[in-house]
């Protein structure tokens, strides 16, 4: 079958590569360059979402478990075992009882595919391996294992596996309206399919929506990161202090990558870190290390737009979960994060299959 791919983030090119191993003719259309918006502007970690199962998303978590394996394994050259700290505090909100279920239960999900298990370290051992921690009321730190990738490079490795596989990748080709009877409008044209792929990231709605189709509502959510110089080799987990969300602040390319924000966002605002957001990082920032980072000190930003299930009114709480839809020979898929691109899209291509 000739199917169509609108979009070439990760999810797009993982859901391409899937459909062409399935034995299907698969033409992939991106508008731009591959890998050039939102899943080249993540927190650049392979991991199962350890924050994620306070929310009970159990299924998600153990899937990106699993995934965060396989990448590692296929693409060692782009990722790797990241050790990541999660220091307790007397002020910290989670009991240190609570952190331990969860890497208990984060281990177990992971089971044989595993690539460390967490323990605890003391005050001392904790400023050893991050001496720019604060000490003061430091308990300690729970020490666990998630990945790492260039998210960028990455994604262009995967999209020569689609080409390896038989993909014929199209950038710099705007999709302007798609149907349910399979017909896809470009600039220089129609073309027919027998399924057409809707998986533009935080335009599938909109282009649902100029093609005059029905389209369920996404929450679009803006993660901003700042470049600082090193400060250790570790990474860091850290409760935003008066707050139940988490900010990470990551060793990446001889820098620290600290993030993220969680923002709603509309498709025709400019995507980039705001003032707001870049003190509220560096204040979170204040509170654990020392000394504080200014602004002076930035060696850059960056910002993408998250396509989430709407549903949740706190961004921090939305589902990281994906979803199906069709009309007609339309197949519209919402959600997802980055981890578990590759089995989104082998779900996706057993539901074309059924569906064919």
């Amino acid at each position: 079958m000739q199917i169509a791919v609108v979009g070439g983030g990760i999810n797009g090119l993982c859901s391409a590569w899937q459909l062409a191993l399935a034995g299907h003719q698969v033409t992939l259309f991106e508008r731009d360059q591959l890998m050039q918006a939102t899943s080249a502007a993540s927190s650049k970690l392979l991991h199962g979402g350890l924050r994620y199962l306070e929310q009970g998303e159990f299924r998600l978590v153990r899937e990106a478990l699993q995934e965060r394996r396989w990448w590692l394994k296929k693409a060692p050259q782009l990722t790797r075992r990241l050790p990541i700290l999660y220091p307790l505090y007397q002020h910290s909100q989670r009991a240190r009882w609570q952190l331990k279920i969860g890497l208990w239960l984060y281990d177990s999900f992971a089971g044989k595919k595993g690539i460390g298990r967490h323990r605890w370290l003391t005050a001392a051992q904790t400023l050893r391996c991050s001496p720019q921690l604060k000490a003061d009321g430091l308990l300690g730190a729970y020490l666990f294992f998630d990945g790492q990738m260039d998210d960028q490079k990455l994604g262009l490795w995967m999209a020569e596996q689609c080409r390896k596989a038989g993909v014929n990748i199209v950038e710099h080709s705007p999709v302007l309206k798609i149907q349910p009877d399979g017909e896809l409008q470009l600039t220089s044209g129609k073309l027919k399919f027998a399924s057409i792929i809707n998986v533009a990231g935080p335009w599938s709605s909109a282009l649902l929506q100029q093609s005059g189709l029905m389209a369920a509502p996404l929450d679009l959510v803006r993660g901003s990161h700042l470049l600082l110089p090193a400060i250790s080799r570790y990474g860091h987990m850290l409760e935003v202090p008066g707050e139940r969300r988490i900010v990470f602040a990551l060793p990446y390319q001889q820098q620290c990558l600290l993030g993220t924000t969680e923002v709603r966002q509309q498709l025709d605002e400019p995507v980039h870190c705001s003032p707001a957001e870049r003190d509220y990082l560096l204040d979170v920032y204040a509170h654990y290390f020392t000394p504080a980072a200014t602004p002076e000190q930035l060696l850059g930003s960056f910002a993408g737009v998250r396509p989430l299930l709407a549903g949740s009114e706190d961004a921090s709480r939305a589902s990281r979960e994906y979803q199906f839809s069709w009309q007609g020979k339309i197949l519209t898929v919402s959600g997802g994060k980055w981890t578990t691109a590759r089995a989104l899209g082998q779900q996706l291509a057993a539901e074309v299959n059924r569906q064919l």
